[in-house]
């Protein structure tokens, strides 16, 4: 027989300001912050000056993005939240529109915590170093994901309450994410954001290399950006041509991104013969490096990734369904300047035999910082 605990104070108080909404309104101002977790409870439609009035005396920084991933009928509550007013005494200092899970509500108010884990740091980072914009009172963050049905109209309206309110706001876009999508939905947005808040870029589309070349233009404008994943693998009508001078117009935009860490590229059609020049573009040393499902990479493309200066200080390496038989002497080298450096090694599904992994183990043994080695689906007895 379970014993129901009785309500803390905390929960008698935030009902009692439930049912005085002019008097709760009144005192925010003297509210302490530990009552304010309990804007949960006022997220029922209910109680939208309140709501607003809320958002406005909000301590510093306000996780409002799990919240808008509401069924529809929340939508009126919504646009309250979107539509918060900017006075000079507002306490808001980072309104945060990006989904971080509810785990972080769920702990500030006592619900559940047995069950949670934070999924990630709730502290939100400011904008990039290196960006330049004016100094706002509210910045404002939001992550653009296109592998949700009808989000164009919400990303479009909370771009246009932005740029209506640029003097005292500033929208940072740091997560990009394009699934299956048309490029001329992706375009609409992209030509509405600032593109150097951008840091991390995924993209799962089947577009061709033209298609890749034009998005490239997007993608050298985000001179911020850390990550690039790109998963394609559709095959074309190739004309060898027009095929070169779209992945020249890519490569010409990787010039541009100085600070650059982390490469994801799964089974890319356009890249066999073509690594060495994705390689030499890269103006900065990569922490991380994830080829998968490349099987048709030449010998040529192989040398070069062994040899490419810029990933000798990778702190993670998966090569996932690469033919590396012929090259153990250039793996072995590889993983040898990445030694100091190294912490996660993935050779999945790469045809190594028994005396290609005894050739790198003495090498594996002086990575004293690795804590993770994968070479699963080998030919190892």
């Amino acid at each position: 027989m379970s014993i129901q605990m009785p309500p803390t104070l905390l929960v008698l108080a935030a009902k009692r300001l439930l049912r005085d909404q002019a008097l709760a309104i009144a005192a925010l101002e003297y509210l302490p912050a530990e009552l304010f977790p309990f804007f949960l409870a006022y997220h029922g439609g209910h109680h939208r000056q309140l709501l607003k009035a809320l958002a406005q005396a909000w301590p510093t920084v306000l996780p409002l993005g799990v919240l808008m991933q509401r069924p529809p009928d929340h939508a009126p509550t919504r646009a309250t939240g979107l539509k918060v007013c900017l006075p000079r005494r507002c306490k808001l200092r980072v309104l945060d529109l990006r989904n971080m899970g509810a785990n972080f509500w769920d702990m500030w108010l006592g619900v559940g915590t047995e069950n949670c884990s934070p999924t990630g740091p709730v502290t939100v980072h400011s904008s990039s170093p290196n960006m330049e914009h004016p100094l706002a009172p509210l910045e404002v963050f939001l992550d653009i994901n296109f592998n949700e049905r009808d989000r164009d109209k919400f990303f479009m309206h909370i771009i246009q309450w932005a740029q209506q309110r640029e003097r005292l706001l500033h929208l940072c876009c740091k997560t990009l994410r394009i699934f299956e999508v048309p490029f001329q939905r992706v375009r609409r947005v992209l030509d509405r954001v600032r593109l150097d808040c951008i840091q991390e870029v995924y993209v799962n589309c089947t577009w061709d290399l033209p298609t890749l070349g034009t998005f490239a233009l997007y993608l050298g404008q985000m001179s911020n950006l850390q990550k690039l994943f790109f998963l394609e693998e559709l095959e074309w009508e190739r004309q060898e041509q027009e095929e070169q001078r779209s992945f020249s117009q890519f490569l010409s935009q990787m010039l541009r991104l100085w600070h650059f860490r982390e490469l994801y590229m799964h089974s890319p059609s356009f890249l066999p013969g073509r690594l060495d020049q994705m390689l030499r573009c890269l103006q900065t040393p990569l922490d991380l490096l994830c080829l998968t499902y490349c099987q048709r990479l030449t010998y040529s493309d192989l040398t070069h990734l062994f040899q490419c200066p810029n990933l000798r200080q990778l702190k993670i390496l998966h090569l996932f369904g690469l033919s590396l038989v012929d090259f153990s002497e250039p793996l072995r080298a590889l993983l040898e300047a990445v030694a100091p450096t190294l912490q996660d090694l993935g050779l999945d599904n790469c045809g190594l035999a028994d005396s290609q992994v005894k050739a790198i183990l003495p090498v594996l043994s002086r990575c004293h910082q690795l804590r993770k080695f994968a070479f699963r689906q080998s030919v190892t007895s």
